[in-house]
Parts: C-alpha cells; structure tokens; sequence
C-alpha cells in the first residue's frame, strides 16, 4: 500500500514537471519570436548575413558631410549606426565625406565630432575622410577610362542636365562619349594638374542614357575646383562627385552594410555600378540600405534652410537652442538619453513619415522628470510680507530634490519674513475653483507655512504692489496642525536670499505643421514670433549660485531649465527646455 502511494506521488511528481516543461518551452518560443517581431528590417538582413557567413564582422559608419551644424535627423542616423556596431560586437566608422572644399569648414567638423561623442559614442580607430582617399579614387576613374566606362565631357553644366532628358524621355548621348581611351586620358591629366579652367570640363561614367532612373544617365564623377580644401590644401584641383567617392571608401574601408536614407534609394543602382567595375574577388563588398529619413512636425530639416535661418538672422546661430541641431538641442536641455529613446519610439521604417514634434518633448519631460533636480524660482515676483513672522529671523526648512529618486536626497531652503510668489497665483476675488491665495483665504507654502492674506497694498495706478499676510507657525513643513484642508500649494523664495536670473523661455520656432510645405510661401513666413521670451530678474533660491552650464532643473510648477554656457557668475541665464505638461496641444483644441 505504501509502494502504491509512493508510486501515484511519482507519477504526479513526473507530470508536474513535464508540464512545466511544456510550459518554459512555449514560452521560449514566444520569447524569441517576440524577439524575432521586434527586430528591424536592417536588423534581420544583418541577421540573415551573418547567419548566411557572408560576414564574420559588421561594420557600420556614420558619413556626414562637414558643410553644416549635423540635426536630430542624423542624430537618428548616429543611434542607428553606432547602435548596430554596438549591438553586434562589430566597429563604426565614423568619416567625413568631404568633397566640396567650397562648402566645407573645420568648424562644421568639430562640431560633428563634439555631437557624436555628446551622444555617448565612440568611433573605431581615427576619424576617416573621404580626402585620404583621394589618390584612390583617381587611380580608379583612370582604369574606368581605360577600360570604356568614361569618359572627358566637354559640355556645361546646363547642357549636360539638358541632355539627360526626362524620366518619360530618353536622354542625348554627348558628342565627345565616344572619344579615344588616349584622348580622355590626355584630357583627364590635363584637368588634374591644372591647365583647365573651372567648368571647362568633367569626367563622367559612360552607362546608359536611356537608362529610366535618371542617376544612370552618365553621371558627372569628377569636376575642376581650384579651391583650397581643409585638409589637402592645394594639392588637388579636381574633386570626385559624392556618388563616385561614397560606395568607393565604404570599400576601402571593408564596411559591411551602408546605412543610408530613402533619398539615395535611386543612387542604390549607380552605388552597385561603381563597385562592379572595382571590386576584387575575395574582398567585403558594401550593401548599401535605406530607411525613411526623420521628418519633424513644426520643424524644417534642410540643411540650406537651417543655414537661411542663421545667415539671415532669424536665430543666434547653429547652436540656437530653436533650432533642431543637435547642438541647438544640447544647449536647450535636452539629453542624449531622451534623444535615444525618441529614436526607439520612431522606430526604423521604410516608408516616410511626419513624427509629431510632441513625441520628442515627451521623451525630454519623461526623463527629465526623473533626472533633474527641483528647485523654486519664482518668474514675475509679488512681494509677500507675513506680519506675524519675527523680524530678522530666518530659518532653513528640507526640501526634496527630486520625489522621483530618493538618492537626489535634500536640501535647505532658506525662509524669511519677506518672500516672492508668482503674481499670477494671487487675485483679490475668484470663484471657488481658484485654488491659489486670494484675499481672506489659506494656502500652504511648499515645504513651509500655511499663510493667510489679510491685506493688499497697491500704487497709486491700482496696481498690487505687496500682499500682507499672517502664517500658522504649527504648520510648519506645509503640514495641518488640526486637520483642516488646503488645497493650494505655492512656490515661493526668500526675499532676502533671493537670487536674480534671467530666464529665456523657448517655444517651437514655426507655429505651422508643415512649414516647408507650402508652394506659394516662403517657410520664413511661418516663424513663430513667441518662440523666445526674455524674462529678467526672476526670483530664485540661493541654491541655484552652484549650477554650472549645462546643468538640468525643474522650476517647480513651471517648467525644465538649464543653465546656458553664455553665463558667468554676475548673471545667470537659463534655457527652458520644456513645460511641464504639452500646452500645444490645449491650444490646438
């Protein structure tokens, strides 16, 4: 009998435990194929190779070209790019396509080496430039002149984009496509070493003029350029055209997937077409992919625009904290943090679309929300005077840095006779769903009293000048000593520890969806003229003398601040990141 209940406690043991087998082995399967679902489609084709052995190593890189402040969309193209040499143990490049000496600028590269390390990453090995490659490059357009596939164009530039015709029409072949290898040799070192003028001639790759997509259509590979470029000076005085320099130095340097946007989906065939005629058996060939380039409501995302906005005056520059640059963002207050996670919530799409400018605000508030400290400034002071106070005396009352992380831990505020409140928390007479201080009413002080206003004082326009009021010394640390309720809380500041900012309230630069959208006006006309409130000698606890540039608040009840880089310790200015909650959208209803 006792072998039997042994054996029945086995059998139910033995099911058990093959159930929960069951159990963990659908529920792996699930997990990886929600894992599976969650990849991207630039994340499955990396799976695929190296599932495949095409490649052993990725390598990715980020290619801008040195001709301007980057924006948040290649700050999308960074995550992505560093993310997926992160994410598969491989190497990023990161490299300046520099092939326009005209356009280009050291400070542009700075600036881009500065962005790409604020938003945490690091490139492999030393920077690359297209530049070095230089010398390669030309040795390449001489074997494609030498074996037939191009050739010394003597036509303008209004003339060759004449003759390619149109996408429903075949193009005209140019009358000197047909010249001898020797001729188009001469001709092509003759460019090089400097006997010809600007424009007088190109070089150009002889593929198809009746090719329907129109990049095909003998595409210009080199031009003349006598101009000094940041890096070779003077060595050179012809320059590759970016489509014949960008799939050749993907090459040299072995990258494995080449990330672009959509605009080059129709470069992708003259990509594949220049390395056809390079490639050498047995070393990595590049795959260049697209995705949908991050298009930006209330925002204008062209480089030539953004440039209009600085040379025209109608921001401070680059790095104005309106505009979408990654340096306008990071003098704003926004994080690398917020930026990444923004990036995540757009996700990696093959089709264009407009994200709503909100969802990067909430990306910057979330995380804000749980990163920076709070502090109370008050923005338009009213003078508060509580009668009851003893004079002269002062005392420090805990404030909570941050209730989000209780490792942020306290700090001291200091609490006087006189204090500052927002003239917008006070009114005389309001109905019952005015929860702030008005005349005969209690409110609490954040972190200190409950105070009561008996009395108002005003100039002699009419105009509130102080508020008189008596406090309940048992509600210290804003709490009820009999149990009554108050349902107002105000910030506040000592006066006589107050210290005075100035505050520049940003808002978004264009107050129209789609500013670069419209065909009969110019999306200058769409500039929002309260994107930038200057407020001086605001009131702020003594708290805030310790912030250095850079450094992230919450003004309580008010907004995200940090502190600009053009302060100094005669006068703090902070830069209002974002509100508290999304006001664009009660103004849209």
């Amino acid at each position: 009998m006792l072998y039997n209940l042994y054996k029945a406690q086995f059998i139910l043991s033995l099911r058990n435990n093959l159930y929960r087998l069951i159990k963990m082995t659908d529920k792996n399967q699930n997990d990886s194929s929600e894992n599976k679902k969650s990849l991207n489609f630039i994340e499955q084709i990396i799976e695929e190779d190296l599932k495949l052995g095409k490649h052993t190593e990725i390598i990715t890189r980020f290619p801008p070209e040195p001709n301007g402040y980057l924006h948040i969309g290649h700050a999308k193209s960074i995550i992505l790019n560093f993310g997926l040499g992160n994410s598969y143990n491989g190497k990023t490049n990161l490299r300046f396509d520099d092939t326009n000496p005209e356009k280009e600028d050291v400070e542009y590269v700075d600036s881009i080496l500065e962005d790409v390390k604020w938003l945490g990453f690091n490139w492999d090995g030393e920077v690359h430039y297209a530049s070095d490659y230089f010398d390669q490059l030309y040795e390449w357009a001489i074997k494609l002149i030498k074996d037939g596939f191009a050739y010394v164009d003597d036509q303008t530039g209004e003339e060759i984009s004449a003759s390619r015709g149109t996408p429903t029409r075949p193009g005209n072949k140019s009358p000197y496509r047909n010249r001898s290898v020797e001729d188009n040799l001469e001709l092509f070192y003759r460019m090089k070493n400097g006997d010809l003028k600007d424009g007088e001639k190109v070089l150009r790759a002889k593929i198809d003029m009746s090719s329907p997509n129109m990049h095909m259509r003998d595409p210009v590979m080199y031009r003349i350029k006598h101009a000094h470029h940041h890096r070779t000076g003077d060595k050179w005085c012809i320059y590759p055209m970016y489509d014949f320099t960008h799939g050749q130095s993907d090459y040299i340097e072995s990258i494995t997937h080449s990330i672009c946007t959509l605009e080059f989906e129709n470069h992708r065939p003259l990509y594949d077409w220049f390395l056809d005629h390079i490639y050498e058996k047995g070393r990595i060939r590049p795959r260049q992919i697209e995705f949908a380039r991050l298009n930006l409501s209330y925002t204008v995302m062209s480089k030539r625009k953004l440039a209009e906005l600085v040379e025209g005056n109608y921001v401070i520059g680059w790095d104005d904290p309106r505009m979408p640059t990654i340096s306008g963002l990071r003098r704003r207050g926004y994080t690398p943090e917020s930026l990444k996670v923004f990036t995540e919530k757009v996700g990696i799409a093959k089709r264009e679309n407009i994200i709503d400018v909100g969802l990067l605000e909430f990306s910057i508030r979330e995380h804000l929300n749980k990163a920076a400290q709070r502090v109370m400034v008050v923005l338009d002071p009213l003078k508060v005077t509580i009668t009851n106070y003893p004079e002269g005396q002062n005392e420090l009352l805990p404030a909570v840095n941050n209730p989000e992380d209780e490792t942020m831990g306290k700090r001291e505020v200091p609490f006087s006779r006189t204090i500052y409140i927002e003239k917008e928390d006070f009114k005389e007479e309001a109905n019952r769903k005015f929860f702030r201080l008005k005349l005969g009413s209690e409110v609490r002080l954040r972190y200190a009293y409950f105070i009561t206003c008996n009395e108002v004082i005003k100039d002699k326009d009419g105009n509130i000048t102080e508020l008189l009021c008596t406090y309940d010394p048992l509600s210290k640390g804003g709490k009820s000593p009999d149990g009554r309720k108050v349902k107002g809380t105000l910030h506040w500041v000592s006066a006589k520890h107050a210290s005075d900012i100035e505050v520049r309230q940003y808002d978004r630069l264009f107050n129209d969806e789609a500013p670069d959208s419209h065909k009969d006006k110019n999306f200058k006309e769409f500039i929002n003229p309260d994107s930038l409130t200057i407020i001086e000698n605001c009131k702020a606890e003594p708290f805030l003398l310790k912030a250095k540039a850079g450094d992230k608040y919450q003004f309580e009840r008010k907004a995200y601040f940090t502190l600009d880089k053009d302060s100094n310790k005669e006068k703090l200015i902070f830069n209002r990141t974002v509100t508290l909650r999304d006001s664009w959208k009660k103004q849209s209803k």
